[in-house]
């Protein structure tokens, strides 16, 4: 994309936007757009995959863990990142939901790329497909740059925003449980645009 070329999506998100109940917000997700200018280059893809985790009463939630030095920004206000570190190699990058204090979040599971595929490439060099470059929470972060630096970064402004996107219709969309997690693994929380 030059110059030129106006952006394939809108402003960012409002911080209401995340201010609700996380399964609605995860599937509101679906087809809003998550972008990155880490190291400087912008990165992006249309969201298509996303998890909802509940907040303490979720035993899958990481608040069931109260608020720690890893969850603090899990319990920040709504639509700030919460990135956090999986089996000691991923970051992942969830949107917080609900009121300041709680502790709930939407996972961004998957993004189909869309700008700086390039980069992404670099970034993700064991890729076989430019599919393949971020359809995996760890993938996608890798291929955007995001970091523990991201941790707590508001989601309207700075080095990741989340900016809405063309709505995705339910005959789109399908419903699972979540998956990767060992608690609550019947909930369906995971929703996938086909």
């Amino acid at each position: 994309m030059n110059d030129r070329t106006a952006a394939p999506y809108g402003a960012p998100l409002a911080p209401a936007f995340f201010d609700r109940d996380p399964a609605i917000v995860a599937r509101a997700l679906l087809g809003a757009v998550l972008r990155s200018s880490a190291g400087g280059v912008v990165t992006s893809g249309i969201i298509t995959e996303t998890e909802a985790y509940l907040g303490p009463h979720d035993p899958a939630c990481h608040a069931v863990a109260g608020r720690t030095p890893r969850t603090w920004h899990l319990f920040g206000p709504p639509g700030t990142a919460y990135v956090y570190f999986i089996y000691g190699m991923h970051w992942c990058v969830n949107a917080v939901t609900r009121e300041d204090g709680f502790g709930s979040a939407a996972l961004i599971r998957a993004i189909a790329p869309l700008e700086g595929i390039d980069t992404m490439r670099l970034r993700r060099p064991k890729a076989r497909t430019d599919r393949t470059l971020s359809d995996g929470p760890g993938k996608l972060c890798a291929a955007l740059g995001i970091t523990r630096v991201h941790d707590g970064a508001s989601l309207q402004h700075g080095e990741i925003t989340l900016h809405a996107g063309a709505p995705v219709a339910d005959a789109e969309v399908s419903v699972t449980p979540r998956i990767g997690i060992s608690k609550a693994t019947d909930w369906p929380l995971r929703f996938v645009r086909r």
